[in-house]
Formats: structure tokens, sequence, C-alpha cells
């Protein structure tokens, strides 16, 4: 665990909560819904995807600065999807999809990696089933880089430390299960952040073959977009450059 992160747990009926106290000063966990926060007024933004991701805004009282986070519902995928939606079958607490993409946050942490920082998740049992949520901290001033690249080219020393970023997560054994063009954050000072690691985990063993499959993921996003948007600033001498980084990771 970081040293930055103090660890507390809330346990109702039907109901369990991890979150950081080192963050959150006064907890509960209707924090990790939707209808919280528009109560509160204090939504800032949302994001489509299988869901709606919500960008809040956290007055903590003990504190000089607003803080921004990112609330996410688990949402299944593919076919299932359309008929379970945002259930899922409870075998363990620890095994929960909040559970472990926050630990696997948490772990990030310590590594330093450029990640969001987990504050909380929730995951409300019902039965055989739990649906669940997630809190983590929003990387301040980004876009993902779809958003980017329908607007403009991105420099060539950056698609360099695009590929140079994802090394560094395969070099500590970060497996990101979607590692697609979404995925990847860029800020105002071209930082790069890779999120959203739901199902992604820590692997040692088979390190090619998993690591290959991430950017064969990547690439094939790249081409997906390609197809779709009318303006899409990719071509594959980009791709080439994220390779170079990949391969002469040095920076890190």
């Amino acid at each position: 665990m970081s040293k930055n992160m103090q660890l507390e747990s809330i346990q109702q009926i039907g109901i369990y909560c991890l979150y950081d106290s080192n963050e959150v000063s006064c907890f509960t966990p209707e924090m990790l819904s939707a209808q919280y926060w528009q109560e509160k007024r204090a939504v800032t933004g949302t994001a489509q995807g299988r869901g709606t991701t919500w960008f809040v805004q956290y007055d903590d009282k003990g504190s000089t600065q607003e803080k921004h986070w990112v609330l996410r519902h688990y949402y299944r995928g593919g076919l299932i999807g359309k008929i379970i939606n945002d259930s899922y079958f409870f075998t363990s607490q620890k095994n929960t999809r909040a559970a472990r993409e926050f630990a696997l946050l948490t772990h990030m942490q310590t590594l330093t990696l450029p990640a969001p920082k987990p504050i909380a998740y929730r995951v409300i049992r019902h039965g055989l089933f739990y649906r669940a949520d997630l809190l983590s901290s929003r990387i301040e001033n980004a876009q993902d880089l779809v958003a980017i690249l329908s607007k403009q080219d991105i420099s060539d020393e950056l698609w360099r430390n695009i590929g140079v970023t994802i090394k560094h997560f395969h070099d500590h054994n970060i497996y990101h299960h979607d590692l697609n063009a979404h995925n990847i954050l860029i800020d105002n000072n071209e930082n790069v952040f890779l999120i959203d690691f739901d199902r992604g985990e820590i692997r040692t063993s088979n390190q090619a073959s998993w690591q290959q499959t991430n950017m064969a993921r990547l690439q094939r996003s790249f081409l997906k977009e390609l197809k779709q948007l009318p303006n899409f600033h990719w071509q594959t001498k980009n791709w080439q450059l994220l390779l170079k980084g990949y391969t002469n990771s040095n920076a890190f």
C-alpha cells in the first residue's frame, strides 16, 4: 500500500465498501452512486462508454482544495451484457471486479505508475450476485487519445513517449485487459497516463505473449477509429514511432 493511503472499510447488510480515509474524511456508501453527487450538484461532467462515467467534485471540509474524482459503475460487455447488464456472480469479496481493480490501482501507486489513484469502491450483494462501483482520482487537464487525434496530429516525441509509458507498465508486469486508444490520456503538459484497469492484473508468466496481445489490441483500436472517424490523425508511421518508444524505453 502507498504510504499516503489509509484504507478503512464499512460493512452493512448486503453492502461492503473500502475507502482511503486520507482522501475522503466523511465517507458514506452513498458516495458510490451518481444520485448522491447529482443531489449535491457536484457533477462536473460525464462520458459515455458501456454506461455513464461521472466526473464529480468533492469538497473536503478539512482541505483547502477541491478534489476531482471519477465514478464508474461496472457493466458487462458483449452479448451477455445485453441480458445481465451489471450483475456478476459472487464468489468472494476480494474477487469482485471492484476489489481487484482497487487493489491493482493501489499496487500501481506504490510503483508511481501514471494511473489513477483509487479512492473507494462499493459492492452490493443480492443473493448469489453483486453489483459494484469505483471512485478514482481524475487525471486533471487531460483528454483521451482518440479525442485528441480527432482534432489534430501529435508530435513524434509524444508518440514515442506513449510507447515508453506502456512498456513501463509491462516491465512491472501490469496487464491491461482493454488497452485501447480511449484508455490512454494525455494532459496539457503531454504527460501520458493509462486508465480503466477493470480485469487488469499482475502477470509474471508468459510475458512476451500477453504483452504482444496488449499491443495488438491497441493497434486494432487505432485501425478501428481510423475507419469510423472522418478526421482521425493516425498513420502507420505513428504506430512505428510508438513501437520505437516501446522497444527502446530507456526514459524511465
